[in-house]
């Protein structure tokens, strides 16, 4: 009977553990599977965006720059300065435009890129004059200049700052917690000095070139709202559409205010 008993529990056991694998492996189908994301296996190939900021009317009257406050600056360069502000390329387009995406709702959110965007000064000018940058994404403030200079970031949604570089200093590292386009930026020392930064939250914008050119790349399929700023000349509107790996190709035509 001792051995009997033993026996039955035994099987019992097996059973037991049967059953129970039995459970397991018809319950292991039903469990979810993550969805692809907006950049998943299945998600459509991206598109792109591309034109030209054209000008038309009369052309600014440009002078150049007076930099005798300082004699460093001028000894740092080779000739005369212009002014960038109202600047027209020599085929008739505009450089230093920028051109960007506008929120929208249902866009996806974006992480901020960890590298920082570089303002430099440089011949008591800034390089580059108008610049994008993302939300939380550092901005590097660099001199190479054997002079003092002192950056004022003149925002009217995010922080304002003024700090005092002097030549050889380490660079400034800061961030913006909010879109906006744009901020102004000043040196109190050396006032013909002057940059702009555009704080976005998602990655689509580009500054036009020499050539008054443009290209936005990786840009998910869509309806969009696309916008262009100019320091001189205003701001434009258009609506665009983005194709599956297609390039959308659409041009701005501003003006003297």
């Amino acid at each position: 009977m001792v051995n009997g008993g033993i026996q039955s529990l035994r099987a019992w056991a097996a059973l037991v553990i049967l059953a129970g694998c039995g459970l397991a492996s018809s319950a292991s189908p039903l469990r979810a599977r993550p969805s692809p994301g907006p950049n998943g296996p299945n998600a459509p190939a991206p598109g792109q965006i591309s034109g030209t900021i054209s000008f038309r009317g009369t052309r600014p009257e440009m002078h150049p720059i007076n930099m005798a406050k300082d004699p460093v600056c001028v000894s740092e360069q080779n000739g005369p300065v212009m002014p960038q502000d109202g600047r027209v390329n020599a085929n008739g387009t505009l450089p230093d435009a920028f051109v960007y995406i506008k929120p929208a709702a249902g866009m996806p959110s974006f992480a901020a890129p960890r590298a920082p965007v570089a303002l430099t000064q440089q011949g008591c000018m800034y390089q580059p004059h108008v610049l994008g940058i993302m939300v939380g994404q550092p901005l590097e403030v660099i001199t190479l200049d054997p002079t003092t200079h002192n950056i004022h970031v003149m925002p009217k949604v995010n922080r304002e700052w003024n700090v005092t570089q002097q030549p050889g200093s380490p660079s400034i590292l800061r961030t913006f917690a909010h879109p906006e386009v744009m901020i102004p930026v000043h040196c109190n020392v050396h006032p013909w000095m002057r940059a702009y930064i555009a704080v976005v939250d998602n990655p689509f914008y580009a500054v036009s070139g020499s050539d008054g050119s443009f290209i936005i790349k990786g840009v998910p399929p869509g309806e969009y709202t696309l916008a262009v700023w100019t320091a001189a000349f205003g701001t434009q509107e258009q609506r665009v559409v983005v194709r599956p790996g297609e390039s959308t190709v659409t041009s701005f035509t501003v003006e003297k205010q």
